[in-house]
């Protein structure tokens, strides 16, 4: 008997569908997508096959970072709807068969979080110790880039010194990102059981899980020591990127971090079946630990891997296998190809046949898939002109560091602004709307959207895909990864051409095999040797 994907916990067996919520929906013809607009769409993100959808924050903000500076935890923003808007939400996207996972931002709140605002009324206000203030240092350190006076030498993301100096109070704050995002003090048991609320209340509302924001940032060394630094820092930086010439030694990644995981994760089994995703990144025998001693910390540690390693056969095998055999038997792989952060993975990986190629690889290797909202319709980079850009990032870095290029509105159709709105949006449209939307994509046999509904339904229907073993092949075939897909008895092999060349694949062992699915919509035959087109792949069911 197979082994169905049922069987799995729903975070193992699922895809799942980041929306960004700005930019996915307009109902009310403001220019920025909300929450009614999800609902009204959410049949179509089920029809694409999905089981689980991620919403990125719409919590009470001043958008300085677009939701990421919250200044209420447990609310939305009207921007994005209401209270009753949200419950609404869950309770058609459960009627529906589909998980709701939400952002929760740990690490930081808005400077117009009531909590700050009391923290920085006065140096004895209860709060103060809620985030991380510092007198201003006396020495005269040449190596603390930020300037003299500073606690340390750590930067900002987002550029510039990590610290804002308050002269109502005579001290600096700490702030990882821009300064209206104040980092809170983790170390304070009152912030942790303020914080695990947060949690319990969109619980206790029936989300199915977080998405956890910069996870491994929210516990600082004790002594906030000056990190070191970074000798393969690019020459190119610009000057006030601080942070990029130093390593994060310091401010991310602690050793005992793990413990507030474990507590967080204590809150979330509260309650029956939820999961807990979190942002990570860093050397890979680190990383892994996040998984726990025993799976008692997150479900899922988010895995970048794939998408900053070459697009090569070589590459992308290396880090698969590497992250394979670093899991322990209990750990859960996951991958993700794009999203808010980076680049569109079309315009990253070099075009649509590689994003083709992308969507096939993402699909099926062994783990849970994130996609990003528009990647199933191959949507690019959009154009940004310097004035249009309101990312913080590209704004404090320059105009080739915003992120706004991936989160340009959804192309539902070729009407103005791509049917996201009626009115024009926060963002520019793509200009490749008119041919590249959903509309003009859904009836087409060979379209993008149309590969990925049939890679979402081959995976749900194909045990071996959906959670099944992974074990790579050893091929001749030069720039091509092959990998099997196995569950109880029956085998899928995965061939992918990442050569811009025809290639010639043997099956192992001289078997046949029945093509199930190509990137190229085109094909189903019966063969024991596989011609590869460029950028082509394709899944096969194995015979006898």
């Amino acid at each position: 008997m197979h082994t169905s994907p049922n069987s799995k916990p729903w975070w193992q067996s699922c895809v799942v569908y980041q929306v960004y919520p700005r930019s996915f929906k307009d109902s009310n013809g403001d220019g920025v997508g909300d929450l009614n607009g999800i609902i009204e769409k959410l049949d179509y993100i089920r029809d694409l096959g999905v089981q689980a959808i991620w919403l990125s924050p719409f919590y009470p903000s001043p958008m300085v970072d677009f939701g990421y500076d919250i200044a209420d935890y447990c609310d939305v923003d009207p921007l994005f709807g209401s209270l009753d808007d949200f419950d609404r939400l869950v309770r058609e996207t459960h009627a529906r068969g589909l998980k709701i996972i939400i952002d929760w931002v740990p690490n930081h709140t808005s400077d117009q979080h009531p909590w700050f605002k009391e923290s920085r009324s006065s140096r004895d206000n209860p709060k103060r110790d809620w985030y991380i203030w510092r007198s201003p240092s006396l020495s005269q350190n040449s190596e603390n880039l930020g300037g003299d006076g500073l606690p340390n030498n750590w930067g900002s993301v987002f550029g510039g010194p990590a610290w804002t100096f308050d002269p109502h109070t005579g001290q600096y704050y700490l702030h990882q990102f821009v300064k209206e995002q104040p980092d809170l003090n983790w170390r304070n048991p009152e912030v942790q059981t303020a914080m695990f609320e947060t949690l319990r209340f969109w619980l206790r509302r029936g989300v199915d899980g977080f998405r956890m924001d910069v996870i491994a940032m929210t516990v600082k060394d004790k002594e906030l020591r000056d990190n070191p630094t970074n000798p393969n820092a690019s020459p190119n930086l610009p000057p006030n990127d601080i942070y990029g010439r130093l390593l994060e030694k310091y401010n991310l990644d602690q050793d005992d971090v793990h413990e507030l995981i474990r507590q967080i994760r204590g809150v979330l089994d509260e309650f029956d079946d939820r999961c807990g995703i979190g942002e990570l990144w860093g050397p890979l025998p680190r990383w892994v630990r996040y998984y726990g001693q025993n799976g008692d910390e997150l479900h899922l540690p988010f895995n970048f891997r794939l998408m900053w390693v070459p697009f090569s056969a070589e590459g992308i095998r290396g880090s698969v296998d590497e992250l394979e055999a670093a899991l322990p038997p209990f750990a859960w792989p996951n991958y993700v190809l794009g999203n808010h952060d980076q680049p569109r993975l079309a315009t990253r990986f070099g075009g649509q046949s590689q994003a083709r190629l992308a969507a096939m690889l993402l699909l099926t290797l062994r783990g849970t898939p994130t996609l990003y909202y528009g990647d199933e319709l191959g949507m690019e980079n959009g154009y940004i002109p310097p004035e249009k850009v309101v990312d913080p990032q590209g704004k404090n870095l320059g105009h080739a560091r915003t992120r706004d290029v991936c989160r340009t509105p959804m192309q539902w159709d070729d009407s103005p602004f791509a049917g996201f709105s009626p009115n024009e949006p926060w963002l520019p449209v793509s200009a490749d709307f008119q041919t590249r939307n959903m509309n003009a994509q859904a009836d087409d046999p060979a379209s993008m959207l149309t590969l990925y509904r049939r890679l979402l339904q081959l995976r749900r229907e194909t045990p071996a895909l959906a959670v099944g073993s992974y074990s790579p092949v050893t091929v001749s075939a030069e720039n091509c990864f092959v990998y099997r897909r196995t569950s109880d008895r029956a085998e899928c092999i995965v061939a992918l051409n990442f050569s811009a060349e025809n290639r010639q694949v043997s099956l192992p062992n001289a078997r046949r095999g029945k093509i199930l699915l190509s990137t190229h919509l085109d094909r189903h035959e019966t063969l024991e040797t596989i011609s590869l087109r460029p950028f082509e792949g394709v899944i096969l069911a194995l015979e006898g």
